[in-house]
């Protein structure tokens, strides 16, 4: 991405472990990149975040240019999140069963996420949760994800 845009672009594993362009609404410094790849999540307090990315990011709006990645065929509006790659290939040996969740398009909001599963939770409990969600999908799990998305908001910064 561009230094100073308004938007921020980073590669994610898809279905099918397929890369594509997540695109999202910047809110943090345009620097915070460089040191991206130490941590799986942003942190409570992380000081690369703007001020108006914690507005952004408390209430999903930093993700409203997911839409594109929907309306590409990338995404789905729910589903397991997507990742970095190197974060897929250490969480691939770290954690067991964790694969499956590429079987089915990552999505902008997912089961973990409205379970409280964001930020600096426990990886392997929202792997959990991504794999309950495929094996129990239904059209019924995906409009109660989406209404949970608006009102459940466990550690979203």
């Amino acid at each position: 991405s561009p230094g100073g845009s308004v938007f921020f672009s980073q590669t994610r594993i898809g279905a099918g472990h397929r890369t594509f362009t997540l695109w999202k609404l910047r809110s943090m410094q345009p620097d915070a990149c460089a040191s991206d790849d130490l941590q799986q999540s942003t942190a409570r307090a992380d000081p690369r975040l703007l001020r108006i990315g914690g507005f952004l990011r408390r209430w999903n709006l930093d993700e409203l240019p997911q839409f594109w990645n929907v309306l590409r065929g990338d995404m789905s509006l729910v589903g397991p999140r997507p990742e970095r790659p190197h974060h897929v290939d250490r969480l691939t040996a770290e954690i067991p069963h964790y694969l499956p969740r590429h079987l089915v398009k990552p999505g902008m909001s997912g089961w973990a996420q409205v379970n409280g599963l964001r930020g600096e939770s426990d990886l392997a409990a929202r792997v959990q949760h991504d794999i309950y969600y495929i094996e129990n999908w239904s059209a019924w799990l995906d409009v109660q994800i989406i209404l949970l998305t608006f009102v459940r908001w466990k550690n979203a910064y």
